[in-house]
């Protein structure tokens, strides 16, 4: 007989966690997007900018700080790249919703899925497979079902999107890498603290300061919803790939657009049901792929043999 060898036995659990980490993240970002449009034009994109990230910053520092230095993360260099890719995808995305429709710059900007799965497996070498590709793609075709998508001639406002999605996508895959050795708090920190810095002169040229007690509440949400959203996001990065955690959040539009029909009494239209369960739908069919998977290898490696 020879010896039983004891072999780590995969988490059965990690496709659930994961999967429940990003759309909770998904649902976060979209009252976040609620509250960002209520807020109303007299709040300019880098004054929300600013409030967002010096806020986070604010309240992370007394958090991871008490302990020591809070800026001590492993591979700093990293998360600053982190830092500015985020802040880069941020801002094409608001520039190019300046230049062209909505609807078409958040179905190009949702393209991100699509370029986390080029990026990590060129970068760090993260496997991807053909079936788990058709899911991303068919995420992607439901975005567009979702918010009838159409060419414009703008040209420059179409590149900006998709130059967002692709610095999306590469964010993404970033942190995906930053989980192994990093907490989901530091990674977000350092989000905050370059987006703070890329903010605050032009917020500081003209800046915006609630008058009323309401405009006060919406930009509390709007901080605490952002912390909340990229925290579990972050941490569920440590369930998930980069790009499966990116089709996992595309589940934002659907929630964005459930969000709109339930409190600002938006139309329900076929387009919305169909896009919203190809998107849905992707994911599900993906994290129960996964849980099958990861059940397979599970079963007989307890052992070596008799």
């Amino acid at each position: 007989m020879s010896p039983r060898v004891k072999v780590k036995t995969p988490d059965k659990s990690a496709p659930t966690v994961g999967a429940l980490l990003m759309l909770a993240a998904a649902l976060l970002f979209a009252v976040l997007d609620g509250l960002i449009k209520l807020l109303g034009p007299p709040f300019r994109v880098w004054d929300i900018a600013f409030y967002r990230f010096a806020c986070g910053l604010a309240v992370l520092l007394p958090i991871l700080g008490w302990k020591g230095n809070p800026f001590s993360g492993h591979n700093r260099r990293l998360l600053v790249v982190r830092g500015i890719t985020g802040c880069c995808a941020f801002l094409a995305l608001v520039a190019a919703i300046r230049l062209i429709p909505i609807s078409t710059a958040l179905v190009l900007f949702f393209s991100f899925p699509a370029f986390a799965a080029f990026f990590s497996p060129l970068i760090f070498k993260e496997a991807i497979s053909r079936d788990e590709i058709l899911f991303v793609l068919a995420a992607l075709a439901g975005v567009a079902v979702l918010f009838d998508f159409s060419l414009h001639s703008a040209l420059l406002g179409q590149a900006l999107a998709v130059l967002g999605g692709s610095f999306a996508g590469l964010t993404i895959s970033i942190i995906k890498k930053l989980r192994e050795t990093n907490g989901s708090a530091v990674i977000y920190l350092y989000f905050c603290l370059l987006g703070a810095g890329i903010s605050l002169p032009p917020f500081i040229a003209n800046p915006q300061v609630p008058s009323v007690p309401v405009e006060w509440l919406m930009l509390g949400g709007i901080v605490f919803s952002a912390l909340a959203a990229q925290l579990l996001m972050n941490q569920g990065f440590h369930y998930c790939k980069s790009w499966e955690g990116g089709l996992f959040l595309m589940a934002e539009v659907v929630f964005t657009s459930t969000l709109g029909i339930l409190l600002l009494g938006e139309p329900v239209t076929w387009r919305f049901w169909v896009g919203g369960a190809m998107v849905l739908g992707s994911a599900v069919a993906l994290n129960r792929g996964n849980a099958r998977r990861i059940s397979y290898r599970g079963v007989g490696h307890n052992s070596a043999g008799s």
